[in-house]
């Protein structure tokens, strides 16, 4: 069974994800915000991280820089985020996030591009 963390500091959003990618066939794990994510991490095997970009502690941006700090991780990482300027997605893409989508989203949409990076990953 594949593993998903998923770092969102949205209760309401942190459930719906939870939720439907369980339904999908996933082993969830949930953090949060980015410090909590981290902490998640070791002695967790992962498949995929989905992080939002404002959390406290760690934001987004910083959780991909030290992920991708460390030259062994082959985790993909999407971005889920409202924040959703050019910039930002530009940003994300520069120091190694793999997808993002902006909220609002659309579960379907959601849940297949969590599988094609699955799938990329094998």
């Amino acid at each position: 069974m594949k593993r998903i963390l998923v770092a969102e500091d949205n209760r309401l959003i942190l459930e719906t994800l939870a939720h439907s990618l369980s339904r999908e066939g996933y082993d969830i794990i949930k953090a949060t915000d980015g410090k909590e994510c981290m902490a998640k991490l070791e002695g967790n095997q992962v498949d995929l991280i989905i992080t939002d970009l404002y959390m406290p502690n760690l934001n987004g941006l910083e959780l991909i820089s030290q992920l991708n700090d460390n030259s062994k991780n082959l985790i993909p990482i999407m971005v889920l985020s409202a924040a959703g300027a050019e910039e930002n997605v530009i940003k994300a893409f520069e120091i190694g996030a793999d997808d993002f989508m902006v909220k609002p989203f659309s579960l379907i949409e959601l849940n297949m591009r969590v599988r094609k990076l699955l799938e990329l990953k094998k």
